[in-house]
């Protein structure tokens, strides 16, 4: 197991670790003690300042480089990655709470593919193409503003990053305060893969000094944001002031439709595991469960036993664990206020409750938790949760399931089941949501990923997640 604590002094910029404008520090807890684990820099704006001009000096030399020595460059920092795998495991355990094994699997795999899947996109991408008499120009916009979150810390990042780099673009990174020491590593593994000094550059603080300042930055050309509604409608009010480009991926309240002549057994357990996966703090979380009211025993029944045998907490270090404790006291206190909420706008409480979990006092844990008889103005049908908090809904008709499902500000994920795969694919269709899983379709990295409604704006991974970071120019020939 790595050894912490860890003291980080200085943040990464222009190609070197630069004391901190400012004199203060943030600490980084171990979810599962409660213990320090870290302290890193609470930068400030000047600081911002240095990481932009950087990485505006170095961009007309990056955004010049061919795309075979650009994803040279992205296949290093995978290399990096891979070799330091373990280690990042059990860090992002130890500030998120995701099993470790999960941890590896999930929050190193997913960011590693990342990196490997941008560099292997240049080989094939056409940055170019004649239409008509026009030649029609992708280019890079300039510097990318990187604001991301703490529940897939690294895999947010890499999903900026990496298309970003790829496209030409240079980077300024605001990691969260929350789980910040992966990022550290990144900028370790960029520094010895030989990136040119100012085309990656991490500035670590809280949200409304370094993430208000690159929102704001004249000379950013574009901010990815990864987070609550709340905070990315904040990113966009102040980025529009000077017009720049913002790409927003927000919060969820995701349905996952069980049609009546759908496979219950695994449907309903699916659908459990879908819900408290990172105990809920996942912004597609299926949190959601639309089932027939005729068959709502037998799905409660399904849902509370693959809960009990299969989701019990505990530390994210003990073997054969699914679910660890939250990120934070903050969010644990949060999510129990809700578990509370739910309790007393009269949903049925079938397992969990808003207590900790016998003998897991310590640590910022919460027990898994579902609700039956949930109806769709109840606040845990509406607000994103963000833990590990299930609402069965029962509906009457599939038209009215369609309705439910589409009942919100939200439109991030869903899902459907069906023993008909067309009827399920057609009432996917009619979901309001970016992403939409078929009988339990499996996440596909190169898909595109996104939100409709207050879910969001933009798309990211695979191809349609580097043209996020392009420009289209045309030529008129």
């Amino acid at each position: 197991m790595v050894a912490l604590m860890r003291a980080y002094e200085q943040l990464y910029i222009n190609g070197q670790w630069v004391a901190s404008a400012g004199t203060d520090t943030l600490s980084v807890t171990d979810s599962a003690t409660e213990e320090v684990i870290a302290t890193i820099p609470d930068g400030t704006a000047s600081d911002v300042d240095a990481a932009v001009a950087a990485a505006k000096a170095a961009f007309p030399a990056w955004s010049a480089l061919s795309k075979e020595d650009r994803a040279a460059y992205l296949m290093k920092i995978h290399a990096g990655l891979e070799a330091r795998t373990d280690e990042i495991a059990e860090i992002i355990a130890k500030e998120v709470g995701m099993p470790v094994w999960l941890s590896s699997m999930i929050q190193v795999g997913l960011p590693k593919g990342n990196f490997k899947g941008a560099a292997d996109l240049l080989g094939s991408y056409q940055f170019e193409e004649q239409v008509g008499n026009s030649l029609v120009v992708r280019e890079a916009i300039g510097v990318v503003g990187c604001i991301t979150p703490w529940n897939y810390p690294l895999h947010q990042i890499a999903l900026k990053v990496a298309p970003a780099l790829a496209a030409g673009n240079t980077v300024v990174l605001k990691p969260s305060e929350v789980a910040p020491i992966n990022a550290f590593i990144l900028a370790e593994i960029v520094h010895e893969a030989g990136l040119p000094a100012g085309v990656f550059n991490l500035v670590t603080g809280v949200g409304p000094v370094v993430g208000e300042a690159i929102s704001a930055h004249p000379d950013i050309d574009m901010v990815s944001f990864t987070g609550s509604t709340r905070a990315g409608k904040r990113v966009a009010e102040v980025a529009a002031q000077t017009v720049k480009k913002v790409a927003l991926e927000l919060g969820g309240k995701s349905a996952n439709v069980i049609l009546a002549d759908a496979d219950f057994g695994k449907a309903v357990s699916d659908g459990v595991g879908k819900c408290f996966l990172n105990s809920g703090q996942t912004c597609t979380a299926l949190t959601r469960m639309l089932v027939p009211r005729e068959r709502l025993a037998e799905a409660e029944a399904i849902a509370v036993g693959t809960a009990q045998a299969a989701f019990q907490p505990g530390n994210p270090f003990e073997a054969g664990k699914f679910v660890g404790p939250l990120v934070s006291a903050a969010q644990r206190d949060r999510v129990r206020g809700f578990i509370q909420k739910g309790v007393d706008e009269g949903a049925t409480l079938l397992t969990g409750g808003a207590e900790a979990p016998e003998g897991l006092e310590q640590g910022y844990y919460v027990q898994p938790t579902i609700f039956s008889n949930v109806t769709r103005d109840m606040t845990i049908a509406q607000e994103e949760i963000f833990g590990p908090v299930l609402s069965i809904i029962p509906y009457d008709t599939e038209e009215e399931a369609i309705e439910i499902a589409n009942d919100s500000i939200y439109g991030l994920a869903g899902g459907v089941w069906s023993g008909d795969a067309d009827h399920a694919k057609a009432v996917a269709r009619r979901i309001r949501a970016g992403q939409v899983e078929v009988n339990g379709g499996a996440f596909n990295p190169s898909a595109p990923f996104g939100g409709y409604k207050q879910s969001g704006l933009g798309r990211e991974a695979g191809k349609f997640g580097l043209e996020e970071f392009l420009e289209v120019k045309a030529l008129q020939l």
